[in-house]
């Protein structure tokens, strides 16, 4: 058995991340209606050389994407699905807004349930704070 086959997967991606010589990667989470915020976080963490990724999707704004509703919703689990992924790749979350809704917070809890560091622009609004 080689040494690979003992390490998590977890273990694996940190191994790449460091052979790559990866930026240290941030995910952005908070509801979409801090999307001005999160772009502001984005500037602030790629100016300081982090790797910034964040929502992709605006879910507050009316679009073609989220009718009809039956498409919206599995619309809405594939793009919960691919945040969660977001979230196993990065180094730590940075949380942007003052309200921390229910999505908001299960993501709060998946990233520490990894041991991601969580930070939040308004320190505040973390609900174990």
């Amino acid at each position: 058995m080689s040494y690979t086959q003992l390490l998590t997967p977890e273990e694996k991606l940190a191994a790449a991340k460091k052979l790559l010589s990866l930026p240290h990667i941030v995910v952005i989470c908070g509801s979409t209606r801090f999307l001005a915020e999160m772009n502001e976080a984005d500037l602030r963490e790629t100016k300081a050389g982090k790797i910034v990724v964040k929502p992709g999707i605006d879910e507050k704004s009316p679009r073609g994407l989220w009718s009809p509703p039956v498409d919206a919703e599995a619309l809405k689990g594939r793009l919960d699905d691919l945040h969660r992924a977001k979230i196993r790749l990065a180094d730590e979350v940075l949380v942007v807004g003052d309200y921390i809704g229910d999505s908001t917070r299960a993501e709060i809890v998946y990233a520490r349930s990894l041991g991601k560091p969580v930070r939040f622009a308004h320190p505040e609004a973390d609900p174990d704070a």
